[in-house]
């Protein structure tokens, strides 16, 4: 290798090191910001997953509305192939950030992800998009993917996106502990408050 090669090669990698750990800062920095840490997770992610409905993205604590994350979204991430994940959709301001008693609502849960292809997981949780209650205020629905040791038979009822069952008083903390998940490789989260499709969304999770 040339030493102009050398250099090159180098500078790349510490580039990329140096990308890696402001990318890890900035997810940390938002966390603690918004209380994500400690009211979801203890330790920041090392990855920013990148969350897209459409043509809009997922910004560490961006605002959307229930409308418009109302559809599955897009999630990707630096995954290994060969790994399995579990990915969770989580928001821990149930019924309102001021008086969570029902920490945290679960919006979504993906084990046995190969790769990043969350799509061929295992869904434990059918997808709802964010309902917050009128006059609750900004909500924060957290996204976090967890590599697994490997293939996990998961005990858990599979709920479907026409159910609340279970959904609420959910920790993802204890979940992770009770699988030997370790802590989240990635995340991301957004906040929402009600607007007018919250009704479709509580009447859908009623069965209705």
């Amino acid at each position: 290798m040339s030493g102009v090669l050398r250099v090159a090669v180098i500078t790349a990698v510490f580039a990329s090191a140096v990308l890696a750990a402001g990318g890890h800062k900035n997810v940390q920095s938002a966390m603690e910001k918004h209380g994500v840490i400690p009211d979801v997770i203890d330790t920041a992610p090392a990855d920013e997953a990148e969350v897209t409905y459409g043509h809009l993205s997922v910004s560490l604590g961006n605002e959307l509305t229930p409308t418009q994350v109302k559809d599955i979204p897009t999630v990707r991430w630096n995954a290994d192939d060969e790994s399995y994940y579990l990915l969770v959709m989580t928001d821990p301001d149930a019924p309102s950030r001021a008086n969570p008693v029902r920490r945290e609502f679960r919006h979504w849960l993906v084990g046995n992800i190969p790769g990043d292809k969350v799509d061929e997981g295992e869904t434990l949780t059918e997808y709802v998009g964010s309902g917050p209650p009128k006059g609750t205020g900004l909500h924060r629905y957290v996204f976090l993917v967890y590599k697994q040791p490997g293939e996990i038979n998961y005990e858990e009822r599979h709920i479907s996106n026409r159910s609340a069952d279970t959904r609420p008083k959910f920790s993802i903390k204890a979940f992770a502990r009770k699988y030997n998940l370790g802590s989240p490789v990635a995340g991301n989260f957004f906040q929402a408050q009600y607007d007018d499709y919250v009704p479709t969304v509580h009447a859908q999770l009623s069965g209705h």
